[in-house]
């Protein structure tokens, strides 16, 4: 270690990195973090229309029963209560569609 002539001690040399025990303890908390941003978003994505933003506008370059055309803005508001299920239109096989409609319906265990 060198002394300064301001007290700050400092040493000469690379400082060594983390251990293999401290970068899994930095993974898990990185991990631990976004994991619970992962399952909302997975949760939400169930029932949110794609064409919703978070400022709760409709993206949709085509018309929706859900768009709030009354207002005189720029952006068009979305009125969708979240509640809807949409996936449906795009399953071309009819089993997957009812399976579909079950696991929603019964709820997805995580």
């Amino acid at each position: 270690m060198t002394d300064r002539s301001d007290g700050i001690e400092f040493s000469e040399g690379p400082k060594p990195g983390p251990t293999r025990e401290d970068y899994q303890i930095r993974l898990d908390r990185i991990t631990a973090l976004f994991s619970g941003m992962v399952r909302h978003a997975e949760k939400v994505s169930l029932t949110r229309c794609p064409y919703k933003n978070r400022f709760d506008q409709c993206t949709a370059r085509f018309g929706c029963r859900f768009q709030d055309r009354s207002t005189e803005v720029d952006t068009i508001p979305c009125v969708s209560d979240d509640s809807l299920e949409y996936r449906s239109a795009w399953e071309m096989d009819p089993d997957s569609a009812e399976e579909m409609h079950d696991i929603l319906r019964t709820g997805r265990s995580s």
